[in-house]
């Protein structure tokens, strides 16, 4: 139908022309970009996943770049590392040979100087960008909050959002030289001395001679020997007489006797009188026993009843020790006169002791009174008494200490020991940096008043020994079995420290840089041993360095590979197949040459209309 309203034909070709005309558009846009998505129109799906992924592909390649950064440090160092591992060689050979005899050492100290300066050179300039992991200024170089650096190793993109990975150096694995000490050539300054009080420093050198458990020490204060567990131990009361020697006591005599009074085991409240701290610890609540007394007397029936042989008279203290043990015993003590003399290491023929069996209460007590004698001499008997001692208490000379970090171990450094009393077993107790802290509400591991040691120490012992009493003050820790509940006095009673260790122990207490074999001659072979140890831990250093190296390597080709593969995956989602494309552009572009000639042809039916007007 021809209609003079409406040319539907030219309508028709001027709505294919717009179709191929943007179709048209569209291909031109992707030859002349490449890309089939180049904008959140053309696809919003794959626009934003191929934006995203440009982004990470960036930062991808900023993280290659920071890791060849990273490499370039760890080679400095490295080669820091193991020029000093050489010269610490050469530096041990020259203390070797200071041991020869006739040797002129101050022409070889000379020489170990240089080399001195030499590894202090190279630590100096082992520098990169600024940074030198040999020779660092870091205050607390075991602080593992400050003594790391870092080197930018990934990018991670994961759910719960972005994130950039680091590769951690620790430097006190590392550094040679700290400014605070610490360095691998330098003393280790984390020296928790007596932890306390709870072992005690003797200075000797020969530890064979030392009894029970001991640990080297080194302080940083110059001070050496060994470390010994403090303990204390009772003793039953005992009283000494002398007796008269090459003065026999004849029996023979008529009436011829020894009578006295003994009273044993009875209890009192501090009955040495201590002062003090000292003096806490043998206090006793009351009400106290009296104990057991008697009247005993010796006479010639009773040396006859011992040795019939001696005819009733008594020549050595052996002898006469022997007659009161025969009396006393069943009562409840022992008598001794075997005693050898300390300085001549032959008998002591006047000494004899008389020791309570404890089996009388509680207490440890021995007193002799009421001492007479007739046609004979005492034998060296007279007035006395001794309550023995209360052993199961100590006073802790209290000095303050840090438990330090301990690098990568968050909870620091680690002490452990045994404890017991009264000879039950021995329970193991241990606290860190850690544990002090959480006790004691800190955060420095510091332990520094009496007081915050009886804390600690109630905290690790209370529930395998809910007898004890621990208090702290004035500098001193008192900790001893309540006497409430334990009233034992004399032997048997004990309090004891024991198998104490320290992870850090023993520690390196020399520097490098101090060594000198003119003034301490004496400490060559003490240098060679630290030398030998040193070394070790530079070649550690170095290998740790190496397998650092080797990881960055690995992760630097890993970058490489996956920005590649980042940027394969988004030429698959947005670039343009251009061989596909350019054949499209042409047969499109013929197809608008046909739509227009179409357009034109419609347009041209109109003037058949015009005619029916003329």
């Amino acid at each position: 139908m021809t209609s003079v309203l409406t040319n539907g034909a030219a309508i028709s070709a001027l709505q294919t022309l717009r179709s191929i005309s943007s179709n048209l558009d569209t291909t031109q846009r992707m030859v002349s970009s490449g890309l089939r998505v180049g904008a959140a129109a053309d696809n919003a799906a794959y626009w934003s996943i191929s934006t995203t992924m440009r982004s990470d592909r960036m930062a991808i390649s900023a993280v290659y770049d920071a890791l060849g950064l990273g490499a370039a440090k760890v080679d400095t160092a490295y080669a820091g590392m193991s020029a000093v591992t050489d010269v610490l060689a050469e530096f041990k050979a020259k203390l070797i040979a200071a041991k020869e005899n006739g040797v002129d050492k101050s022409k070889i100290q000379s020489e170990l100087n240089q080399l001195k300066e030499q590894v202090l050179s190279i630590a100096t300039s082992a520098s990169f960008s600024g940074q030198n992991w040999l020779n660092t200024d870091i205050v607390d170089i075991y602080d593992s909050a400050v003594n790391r650096s870092s080197v930018v190793s990934s990018f991670v993109r994961a759910s719960s959002g972005v994130s950039v990975k680091t590769m951690d150096i620790d430097l006190s694995r590392v550094s040679l030289f700290n400014s605070t000490g610490g360095g691998l050539l330098q003393a280790d300054a984390r020296d928790i001395r007596t932890i306390g009080g709870i072992r005690s420093l003797v200075s000797v050198s020969d530890p064979s001679n030392i009894g029970g458990d001991y640990t080297r020490y080194e302080g940083i204060d110059g001070s050496s020997g060994y470390m010994l567990p403090e303990w204390n131990a009772g003793s039953a009361g005992r009283v000494s007489l002398q007796f008269p020697d090459n003065t026999p006591l004849d029996f023979n005599v008529p009436g011829a006797e020894i009578s006295f009074t003994i009273t044993l085991d009875r209890e009192a409240s501090n009955p040495d009188g201590y002062s003090g701290v000292l003096g806490e610890n043998q206090e006793l609540p009351g009400p106290y026993n009296d104990g057991y007394t008697t009247t005993v007397t010796v006479t010639k029936a009773d040396i006859d009843a011992y040795n019939p042989s001696l005819g009733g008279v008594i020549s050595t203290n052996t002898q006469f020790a022997e007659v009161l043990n025969a009396k006393l015993y069943p009562l409840g003590a022992s008598v001794a006169g075997n005693y050898t003399n300390a300085s001549t290491g032959l008998h002591n023929p006047t000494l004899i002791t008389i020791t309570t069996l404890q089996q009388h209460g509680y207490g440890s007590h021995v007193e002799i009174s009421a001492v007479t004698s007739s046609g004979v001499s005492t034998g060296g008997l007279k007035t006395d008494f001794d309550f023995g001692y209360r052993g199961s208490g100590l006073v802790l000379d209290f000095k303050p200490f840090i438990v330090h970090r301990d690098g990568k171990d968050e909870d620091g450094i680690d002490v452990s020991f045994t404890f017991s009393v009264n000879g039950a077993s021995s329970q193991t107790y241990s606290f860190d940096r850690t544990y002090v802290n959480e006790v004691l509400g800190r955060d420095d591991g510091k332990v520094d008043t009496s007081e915050n040691m009886a804390i600690l120490l109630h905290s690790l012992l209370d529930d395998d020994w809910p007898d004890l009493v621990i208090e702290g003050s004035a500098g001193y820790v008192v900790i001893k079995s309540n006497p409430d509940v334990d009233r034992q006095w004399g032997s048997g009673t004990r309090i004891a420290f024991d198998s104490i260790r320290v992870s850090n122990e023993p520690r390196s207490t020399l520097n490098f840089l101090d060594i000198d074999i003119v003034q301490k001659a004496d400490q060559i072979d003490t240098y060679i041993a630290y030398l030998e140890t040193v070394t070790a831990n530079v070649i550690d250093a170095a290998a740790m360095l190496g397998a650092v190296q080797t990881r960055m390597d690995l992760q630097s080709e890993f970058a490489s590979r996956l920005s590649d593969s980042i940027g394969r995956g988004i030429g698959r989602l947005v670039d343009a197949n251009m061989d596909e494309a350019s054949t499209r552009l042409k047969a499109l572009q013929t197809q608008q040459q046909l739509s227009i000639q179409s357009l034109s042809i419609a347009n041209s039916n109109a003037e058949i209309l015009t005619q029916l007007f003329r």
